[in-house]
């Protein structure tokens, strides 16, 4: 694995930083793990395992996987968590530059949508706002879950 110094997404692949649940799936050079931002509990983040900066740069394989792979992570974080919706996004800024590339699926849920009174992007932005990351413990706990939902649901296809 090509690692950048000081990519947060490249440290936690080579774990030089720790990761609450651990990687969950792996893929295709594309790896699921949850979230280390403040985006709520079942948050998962799916990225290229080597270092990639922009959705040009992906290789056949890793563009061929992306889509299906998706699908699967936003259908077991449905199961699991049973959101309103499940919002898909690209991020990839890093202080303002571009870094390394990584999908969020996120769990919206009602009880976030109302206690910041917002929704998408808004949503999102108050809960960065509010740095709120969760508890080891409960990240762990869903995490097995989750890995649970994605090695049937990987299997399937």
């Amino acid at each position: 694995m090509e690692r950048v110094t000081g990519c947060l997404a490249c440290d936690l692949l080579a774990g030089v930083r720790p990761l609450p649940g651990g990687r969950l799936a792996e893929e295709a050079g594309w790896v699921v793990e949850h979230s280390v931002g403040p985006l709520g509990l079942g948050t998962l983040v799916v990225k290229p395992v080597r270092h990639v900066v922009h959705v040009a740069e992906l290789n056949d394989a890793e563009s061929a996987a992306l889509g299906p792979l998706l699908r699967r992570v936003a259908a077991a974080v449905t199961e699991v968590l049973r959101p309103e919706q499940v919002y898909v996004c690209l991020w990839s800024h890093a202080n303002g530059v571009p870094g390394h590339l990584h999908f969020v699926v996120q769990p919206a849920v009602r009880a976030d949508m109302a206690r910041f009174d917002a929704y998408g992007p808004a949503l999102q932005m108050a809960m960065f706002r509010e740095g709120a990351v969760p508890g080891k413990t409960e990240v762990e706990a869903v995490c097995r879950r989750l890995r649970a939902a994605l090695s049937g649901s990987l299997n399937e296809v």
